[in-house]
């Protein structure tokens, strides 16, 4: 049986709201009190929707990965060359951890290990599907030679990288989520866009002037 209209807007601020107390807090600094205080719902009351905080966690976490997840298989599908789709990944990957409001991915980094054992397979599949569609893209540049030199850790490299900048990013300082995209890709790939010119994809490279003697 569906869940009526008013029931799923509760379950979603319960989850939004346990997402940002477990961010700011972590989860176990976050109690059953702290929640329900947040969403206006009195304390015995969210285990309608969840009969356990461990419950509440586990949804934050699925939640995250699959809002992610949708909009990073549509960028996966669509007809874009390489280096452009990893620009998209990037900047859709920024936007998940560094927007506001967008506290599930950070809360899956940071207490993954408070995570029960018993829920952790659900959260997996989604981080495999997750994953999978990035390890498509650098396979892409790899061949293209947008890559400028593959390894086999690349991508967890660049999720070390990438998922770092939550700890230092502010979004009153000097970049934007787009600026900080571009700088990001241009880090990652280390090799300058091509052109495309009579349907030939060409390398553009700017060469020094060769200096006047004298």
């Amino acid at each position: 049986m569906s869940r009526r209209p008013a029931e799923v807007d509760r379950r979603g601020r319960l989850i939004r709201e346990s997402a940002r107390l477990f961010r700011e807090r972590g989860f176990e600094g976050t109690s059953v009190r702290d929640i329900a205080a947040a969403t206006g719902l009195q304390s015995g009351s969210w285990v309608y929707h969840f009969k356990t905080k461990q419950d509440i966690l586990a949804a934050v976490m699925e939640e995250g990965l699959r809002d992610s997840l949708e909009r990073l298989e549509a960028i996966g599908g669509a007809a874009l060359v390489p280096r452009d789709r990893f620009h998209a990944l990037v900047r859709t990957h920024l936007e998940t951890i560094l927007s506001p409001g967008q506290d599930f991915i950070p809360v899956l980094l940071y207490d993954w290990r408070s995570l029960a054992p018993t829920a952790r397979p659900r959260v997996v599949a989604l981080q495999k599907r997750y994953e999978a569609v990035w390890d498509r893209v650098i396979a892409e540049l790899h061949r293209s030679g947008d890559w400028a030199a593959p390894t086999r850790v690349d991508r967890l490299l660049m999720f070390g990288a990438l998922n770092w900048i939550a700890h230092w990013y502010h979004r009153r300082g000097r970049l934007d989520l787009g600026e900080l995209a571009d700088e990001a890709v241009r880090f990652f790939l280390r090799t300058p866009p091509r052109a495309v010119r009579g349907g030939a994809v060409r390398r553009t490279v700017t060469r020094p002037r060769p200096r006047r003697p004298g």
